[in-house]
């Protein structure tokens, strides 16, 4: 399962287009979207309040303030490339201790 965590702000239109994206991937394609309010925590938003919306994928940050289908799709496949990879070196393991 690959999570998507939006940050996002209220009355943000950008916010708003980033987040209807991401939706679109959460049934589909083994996806989990987490969203946070950046004005929320103060931590938060001294680092990113000034560049919402904000979309990490499995906790990489991945797209700052737009994002289209076909980027996400990407990222995605990405992702889940580097995962089966992962996979892959663990259960043969990797020469060098990987």
């Amino acid at each position: 399962m690959i999570e998507l965590k939006i940050l996002t702000r209220r009355d943000c239109d950008l916010c708003e287009e980033m987040k209807a994206v991401a939706e679109r991937f959460v049934a589909s394609a083994e996806v989990t979207l987490v969203e946070v309010d950046v004005d929320a925590d103060r931590e938060l938003a001294g680092r990113w309040g000034g560049e919402v919306p904000v979309l990490f994928v499995d906790g990489r940050l991945a797209f700052k303030y737009r994002v289209s289908d076909r980027e996400l799709r990407r990222r995605l496949a990405a992702e889940r490339r580097r995962a089966l990879a992962r996979r892959l070196r663990r259960l043969v393991g990797s020469p060098g201790g990987g």
